[in-house]
């Protein structure tokens, strides 16, 4: 069991992604916004980050781009999880250090194929 920090400013999106990791049988963290995502990776040093891209005080770029060059957080893998689905987010996106990119809306199998990439990676 890993545990997963879920990192998005949208109450449903939050409760629809929590749902998703823990029936796949990982423990669910959750944060509201991208400050309160660094504090979290910080705090709790979890397995894995899904993390938002459009949300207030720090964006998804910004907050992987703070937790990958943190060296306290920087072994925890990053995936972004975002309606932002041109090639240019894409590759921002990785240029930050994320080491995945989702596009919502997803499946559960498509997310849970992502987990198990990412973390079968680390």
């Amino acid at each position: 069991m890993a545990r997963i920090l879920i990192v998005d400013d949208s109450p449903s999106q939050l409760m629809g992604i929590r749902r998703i990791v823990e029936k796949l049988g990982h423990q669910a963290l959750t944060a509201e916004d991208g400050a309160a995502g660094v504090d979290a990776a910080k705090r709790e040093l979890p397995d894995l980050i899904l993390m938002d891209v459009v949300m207030p005080n720090l964006n998804g770029f910004q907050a992987t781009r703070s937790i990958c060059r943190d060296p306290a957080t920087a072994h925890i893998p990053v995936v972004l999880v975002t309606t932002k689905d041109q090639d240019t987010d894409r590759v921002w996106g990785m240029r930050q250090g994320a080491r995945a990119y989702i596009t919502k809306p997803f499946s559960e199998a498509d997310l849970a194929e992502v987990i198990q990439q990412v973390m079968g990676a680390g």
